[in-house]
């Protein structure tokens, strides 16, 4: 009998909510008294106006730095290295999924808290212990498990609903493969990103997720158009953020995320969200799980409803080659990657079946809508 504990982990806070950012200072005194902040312009503007007031009300010190754009090796060390250049305490990001990424492993190198401030919710990058190195060229490396999750995540939706509706569009994409994919692995009675079984905790929180995307997602799509901070705008939110970063990462990942990973072999899909990517990847992992076609069905619509992907050619991949996309299932199927956390074998040939399979279901229920 297997006695591996159970773990759950968490970041060390989370606050959420409209004019957040002007909070951040009282928040980030604890952990330190001067703070290199990174990102992009758009990130870097988006947060500016807040934290500098909140800052100087706590005689906190701090420094802006670019972000290069893509979570490298080199520039994980790059920052590292100016934090402790420039005598820091604190790295924190501000921004989208690849500067915090960046931002929490660069944190780890020199044993500084780590403060995520989302200016998308696009992912649920924010809340977790684990980075995602990519090569230069924008290709996957590997994951980077690290030692801790942020000592602090803070979300203000006025920035968030300011931010293009695609990128929280993307963030249910990744939401909702979130209980799916915790179920296999429960199933499987796979480990966790920490090493341990699946807490209850987990299970019912990755289920919270998906139930509040499913019921607030279409709503909070429309909130967003309009640029308002509404009710089931803060629920997706807080689905997108922590909801998913705590199911997927004390929950554990399968199908849906192994073929975003080997997705990135094929150049096309370079400019999709990892949201996109995973919503595609996750009717994929419906389909070799054999899941009811009545929920088959309801994640197909829900994805139509709102504009997620459900067919290559809505990846721009419709015309690549039969030998590319083999090669993205193969990817995705080698040993060590998350496909193998589902409850049965799986192989490249299965995936590159329902990689087609679900493509072609996409296209016909695309063009019962259009009859409609």
């Amino acid at each position: 009998m297997d006695f591996t504990t159970q773990i759950f982990c968490a970041p060390g806070r989370y606050v959420q909510g409209a004019g957040a950012i002007h909070e951040i200072g009282a928040h980030v005194a604890p952990l330190g008294g001067s703070i290199l902040v990174v990102g992009g312009r758009t990130g870097l503007t988006a947060t500016r106006a807040g934290r500098r007031k909140s800052f100087e009300a706590q005689h906190i010190r701090y420094i802006e730095e670019s972000f290069n754009g893509e979570t490298s090796d080199a520039e994980i060390e790059r920052l590292a290295a100016l934090c402790k250049q420039t005598c820091c305490d604190v790295l924190m990001a501000s921004g989208g999924g690849k500067v915090i990424d960046a931002v929490k492993a660069a944190a780890e190198e020199i044993d500084v808290p780590a403060v995520v401030v989302p200016t998308v919710a696009s992912n649920d990058a924010p809340c977790s212990a684990l980075t995602v190195v990519y090569n230069p060229d924008g290709t996957f490396s590997r994951l980077r498990p690290l030692k801790k999750n942020p000592a602090l995540v803070l979300v203000d939706t006025d920035i968030i609903v300011k931010a293009p509706v695609r990128t929280l569009v993307a963030g249910m994409g990744d939401a909702l493969a979130t209980w799916f994919e915790a179920d296999a692995c429960q199933q499987s009675n796979a480990r966790n990103n920490f090493g341990g079984h699946i807490t209850g905790i987990a299970m019912a929180l990755a289920r919270l997720c998906l139930d509040s995307i499913i019921e607030y997602g279409f709503n909070a799509k429309i909130a967003c158009e309009k640029q308002t901070v509404t009710r089931e705008f803060e629920k997706v939110v807080e689905a997108n953020t922590i909801l998913s970063g705590l199911g997927f990462e004390s929950g554990g990942v399968a199908v849906a995320h192994a073929l975003s990973e080997g997705f990135s072999v094929i150049p096309e899909i370079h400019r999709y969200l990892h949201g996109e990517t995973v919503a595609f990847g996750l009717l994929v992992h419906l389909l070799v799980e054999n899941r009811p076609k009545a929920v088959i069905r309801e994640i197909y619509e829900f994805c139509l409803s709102v504009g997620l992907p459900v067919t290559l050619s809505d990846l721009g991949c419709g015309s690549v080659s039969r030998d590319l996309l083999h090669r993205a299932a193969d990817d995705a199927a080698e040993p060590g990657k998350p496909s193998h956390n589902m409850p049965f074998p799986v192989t490249g040939k299965m995936l590159y079946d329902a990689i087609l399979t679900a493509d072609a279901l996409g296209e016909r229920l695309k063009a019962e809508r259009q009859k409609s």
